[in-house]
């Protein structure tokens, strides 16, 4: 059977719905996961969360989930420019502003990490460990250049030894490595990729007495309908364009 692990949703309904619809579209899903950050960016954050809470959707708070709920000066968030971070800190206050109390609590409550035991708690192994940057941190870049003496140092934070897998998001680009025996695997983002493909990607793990495999999908949405959302609000016209690109619109040329 396999694992549903959606990631980065950032208030994007439009991308989230359909890829839901992708995954009950299958018949071999056995459990659906979010790893966090399912605020921030687009103009649906209380209709995100009442989508996971409805559908009863288990997972873990990202950096922008945990710094909505407790107020934080900032969002955890790395920018890679001057605007970039004027950006975020628009989006983070815009996103505090309109939440709902409810939405607020539910964020609260989520817990930091996850260990999913794929053949039952009462065997130790093969687990799958869910968190949204690192092991210690949720606002921590797990980046694809990062060499393999951190995957092992992160992997001996979370406890995780050969034959398991642990699964993270928030740099928004997917990638996969294995470490020792351990798989590493960065699950992209549902709403706000960043690797030049405008899709909603999630992963789907594998697994029986052994993690099997991992497959990366990528989802076709509305992402007019995202777009139009965004430039209908106060939020930043710039959001739009980055879901339309992928990631940072190419500069145009003159």
């Amino acid at each position: 059977m396999k694992y549903a692990l959606i990631s980065d949703i950032h208030s994007n309904l439009p991308a989230l719905e359909a890829v839901l619809a992708d995954i009950d579209g299958r018949d071999d899903v056995r459990a659906v996961y979010h790893l966090g950050d399912l605020v921030g960016y687009a103009p649906w954050p209380d209709e995100v969360v009442n989508v996971v809470r409805e559908r009863r959707i288990p997972g873990i708070a990202g950096n922008y989930d945990s710094t909505v709920a407790n107020d934080y000066k900032h969002c955890g968030c790395k920018a890679e420019s001057p605007r970039g971070e004027e950006l975020s800190h628009i989006s983070y206050e815009w996103t505090r502003e309109h939440v709902s109390p409810g939405t607020k609590q539910y964020l609260g409550e989520l817990p930091f990490r996850m260990d999913v035991r794929v053949r039952g708690g009462h065997t130790s192994r093969p687990q799958i460990t869910l968190v949204h940057g690192t092991p210690t941190l949720n606002t921590l870049y797990w980046t694809e250049d990062r060499p393999d003496s951190f995957c092992s140092k992160m992997a001996k934070a979370a406890g995780s030894r050969g034959g398991d897998l642990i699964a993270f998001g928030h740099t928004h680009k997917p990638w996969e490595r294995e470490v020792e025996g351990v798989r590493f695997v960065n699950t992209g983002s549902v709403g706000k990729p960043k690797d030049g493909d405008w899709r909603a990607g999630y992963v789907l793990v594998e697994a029986g007495e052994e993690i099997e495999g991992v497959e990366f999908a990528r989802v076709e949405y509305d992402v007019e309908r995202a777009m139009d959302g965004i430039l209908r609000s106060e939020l930043p016209d710039e959001f739009a364009a980055m879901l339309e690109a992928g990631g940072t619109p190419k500069p145009v040329e003159v």
